[in-house]
């Protein structure tokens, strides 16, 4: 579904990513590791074009393209069958829950309101917000202004969805609602590709695992393997460190 080669990216004469490759396969639920600085967040943004590879190719739906080469007419497509999900939601402060599900429907894909309407409120009862549509977001906690945003990301019925490290700014009480919807999702089906420091959630939920640091891809295999067998000793110290085995 999703074939990354060789994707680099430097910010002026730091280069954070060294010619990183990854694949992902319909159903899969991704997480990638990895200490701060590794490149992680770098990557994901590469991958939705929030941020501009430097150079590699992406193959998504069977079609290949240069990272950076291509068309804002390309991105907008590609943009399409994708959602993302940020650390900080991302919510518009003066627009109610609904309102923020909807706004991307209505006026990006120029959708019906009513229909958007429809469709934000199923994707509000999805993620257990079936009582805060007209709640505006300093009216939520930081857990539900989260699953507001995954509900906006569902909204567009997104091929896949990448997740930037989704429970980082919660508070550790809230930590568990949000890690309880995307579980929900995987076990739906849903493509993932999750950025976290959350353990349980990519050895229990995720079926793979990619280890990065420095800019580079130093494992990428089954997340079984990945906790039962690490390989490398970086990886054995970076488990041991945050609990993983």
């Amino acid at each position: 579904m999703v074939q990354a080669r060789n994707i680099t990216k430097s910010f002026q004469a730091q280069v954070v990513l060294r010619g990183v490759d990854l694949s992902v396969e319909k159903g899969d639920v991704v997480a990638i590791l990895g200490p701060s600085g590794s490149g992680k967040t770098t990557l994901l943004r590469c991958l939705n074009f929030l941020e501009t590879a430097d150079d590699g190719t992406l193959e998504f739906d069977g079609e290949t393209f240069r990272m950076g080469h291509v068309s804002k007419r390309d991105i907008a497509r590609l943009r399409k069958k994708t959602a993302f999900v940020f650390q900080n939601y991302n919510l518009f402060s003066n627009k109610t829950a609904l309102q923020n599900v909807t706004e991307g429907l209505v006026i990006g894909r120029k959708m019906d309101k009513a229909k958007a309407m429809g469709i934000g409120r199923r994707a509000l009862d999805k993620v257990g917000l079936s009582d805060r549509y007209d709640y505006y977001p300093h009216q939520l906690s930081g857990g539900q202004q989260q699953r507001v945003a995954i509900a906006r990301a569902l909204a567009t019925d997104p091929e896949i969805i990448y997740f930037d490290e989704p429970t980082s700014a919660l508070d550790p009480e809230l930590i568990g609602e949000v890690l309880a919807v995307m579980r929900q999702l995987a076990e739906e089906g849903m493509t993932m590709l999750v950025v976290t420091h959350e353990m349980g959630f990519a050895r229990n939920v995720s079926n793979k695992v990619i280890f990065m640091e420095d800019g580079q891809v130093l494992e990428q295999c089954g997340s079984k393997e990945f906790f039962e067998n690490p390989r490398e000793e970086r990886i054995k110290a970076f488990l041991k460190t945050l609990g993983g085995v």
